[in-house]
């Protein structure tokens, strides 16, 4: 993962938008650390941007209790919003992405690319698109599944299978992505649609941040 882009591009046809994930395809090839703070958007508060790094994490041997339900708080300059994880049905997905976040894995990274009206994707140390926590989990979606508003996917490359995943994700901020099911759904915002909305917004024609978004700090939570 850390050697190839894991980027969604944004394919239109007439009215549906799909996403392939391709090595260096579309948008800007701004180097890491290359965002500059700027004037802070109505509900955020500036920040600069982390310094980009590779981080590796160890991959998660044990599973999750799937009789309870697991909360991740993502703090970000711009909001916090809450993803309740889709623990039953992406127990390797849901497993890595609470061992990632209690690590600190994904504190003082930020939104790297921000599609209005599409996808915000983080989870990248880098800051590049290329980066990951050293392993890949695989939980298949369903036929069927739909990538709706406040659907938290990961994000993979284009020869990964489907169902791939590392520490990069993405929120669906449109009210259909129109996506196949390739990606495995992490879970849903179910807090904080807001906050979302309005990291949302702060993409370019290049599908690049107009400020620097923050996740200043992952919080699991368990009931």
């Amino acid at each position: 993962m850390t050697s190839r882009s894991t980027r969604l591009c944004q394919v239109g046809t007439s009215l549906v938008a799909a996403l392939v994930l391709l090595t260096g395809c579309g948008g800007s090839t701004k180097a890491a650390g290359t965002t500059t703070a700027l004037p802070e958007p109505a509900g955020c508060t500036s920040a600069s941007p982390p310094a980009p790094a590779a981080r590796t994490h160890s991959k998660p041997k044990d599973a999750l209790d799937a009789a309870k339900t697991y909360r991740v708080t993502l703090k970000t300059n711009c909001g916090s919003f809450v993803i309740r994880l889709a623990v039953k049905t992406s127990p390797h997905t849901a497993a890595s992405f609470v061992s990632l976040a209690r690590s600190g894995f994904f504190d003082g990274t930020i939104f790297h690319r921000i599609v209005p009206d599409f996808v915000i994707q983080g989870g990248d140390p880098t800051a590049t698109g290329g980066g990951g926590p050293g392993y890949q989990t695989i939980d298949r979606p369903p036929a069927g599944t739909q990538y709706l508003f406040g659907t938290v996917a990961m994000a993979k490359a284009q020869d990964d299978p489907a169902g791939a995943a590392g520490s990069q994700f993405f929120v669906v901020t449109g009210a259909d992505a129109g996506l196949p099911p390739d990606y495995a759904v992490l879970g849903d915002v179910v807090s904080g649609a807001a906050t979302v909305r309005r990291i949302g917004r702060l993409g370019d024609v290049n599908e690049q941040p107009t400020a620097v978004v923050e996740i200043q700090h992952a919080t699991v939570s368990v009931s």
